[in-house]
């Protein structure tokens, strides 16, 4: 009997992180924080990556919190691109006198 084989469905790797730069057009840089013990002393130490992402809409700024999923290469530096925005963050605007 033949049995069908079940269509594959890619599952890509999905990130948390702040949005450090928005600069950029249509791209944001993700700053993912990650604790890992250390293998003889065992601190937890903080170890902090950054990641270009994709930002179509331009809807992410500065101290957002994200969710940044895996694509293809969209340039150089580019492998992410924007979910959603988690947590917008409070921006203080600056008053000039």
């Amino acid at each position: 009997m033949a049995e069908q084989a079940q269509p594959v469905i890619k599952q890509h790797k999905e990130l948390v992180g702040e949005v450090v730069s928005d600069k950029m057009d249509k791209t944001i840089i993700v700053q993912v924080e990650r604790r890992v013990r250390h293998p003889r002393y065992k601190k937890v130490i903080t170890k902090y990556k950054k990641f270009y992402a994709h930002d179509e809409k331009s809807e992410a700024g500065v101290g957002d919190r994200v969710r940044i999923t895996e694509t293809r290469p969209l340039s150089k530096l580019k492998r992410w691109a924007l979910v959603q925005v988690v947590v917008k963050s409070r921006q203080v605007e600056k008053v000039e006198a």
